[in-house]
């Protein structure tokens, strides 16, 4: 068993939807205080909302991560409403697609200044109180895309998760002293709410690239954050955990028909 983390202090931010969704109401089941912060009021009602009687007490902020004051209000707001940051979820991003061709200044700004930058700055923000909680952890959604694969459009996106786990390495040192840890999950074909417009000939084919046969669940990337919140993880950093149902495995599309 592991030891119990209800009544921690929990950030996630872009977690109003999505994969943040997921890990938010993960924490919230294991009993932890969570702010979930994003961009808009009403997405943050919505999953306060859904995630209110998990467990774990919720509460909103809506804040830019790309905006560095921005992150020192998130920061101040955690500590006033739960009374300290145990964990800090960097997870808010974007995704627009772009080839390179049309990609513009203006369109390889505001992926790195969300995904990026964002990363940075929250960090930067819940230093102090991670520092403080004497046990502080920061768990950052990178992806499979940009640190192992590719996909056509995403060159920007690619390259701002693989930033992140630049990021993480030297942080890890830097944040070691002060008894805290930084790791990144790299989620594959996660489902989410926003490919559910995608028809299911869309979603069919995207599972039959997993090795497992199905899209993972938001869950299993909470999952993966909560085991990295835990004390047990304690001697874990600087690290980056797939979570992909073995997509990135095959060598070929022949490897898995021979499955």
């Amino acid at each position: 068993m592991f030891t119990s983390i209800a009544g921690r202090s929990v950030i996630v931010t872009g977690g109003s939807k999505g994969i943040g969704r997921g890990i938010a109401s993960i924490f919230a089941k294991a009993g932890a205080n969570v702010l979930i912060v994003g961009r808009g009021q009403a997405g943050l009602d919505a999953a306060a909302r859904s995630l209110s009687g998990l467990g774990g007490r919720i509460s909103t902020h809506q804040a830019e991560v790309s905006d560095r004051a921005a992150c020192d209000d998130m920061a101040r707001v955690a500590v006033e409403r739960n009374g300290g940051i145990d964990v800090l979820c960097a997870n808010a991003g974007i995704f627009p697609s772009a080839r390179l061709t049309d990609m513009t200044p203006e369109d390889l700004e505001a992926v790195m200044a969300t995904n990026f930058k964002g990363t940075v700055f929250a960090v930067q923000a819940c230093i102090p109180a991670l520092e403080a909680s004497g046990h502080g952890r920061i768990v950052v959604t990178s992806s499979i895309t940009g640190p192992m694969t590719g996909f056509p459009g995403w060159a920007h996106y690619g390259a701002s998760k693989a930033a992140q786990l630049g990021f993480i390495r030297t942080a890890a040192m830097e944040l070691a002293p002060k008894r805290i840890t930084i790791n990144a999950v790299l989620p594959g074909n996660i489902k989410t709410e926003g490919l559910d417009s995608m028809g299911q000939s869309y979603l069919d084919q995207m599972a039959a690239s997993v090795p497992q046969g199905r899209l993972g669940e938001v869950e299993d990337i909470g999952n993966t954050a909560l085991f990295f919140a835990t004390d047990e993880a304690g001697y874990i950093t600087g690290q980056s955990l797939v979570v992909d149902g073995g997509q990135v495995l095959p060598e070929s599309l022949m490897a898995l028909q021979e499955m």
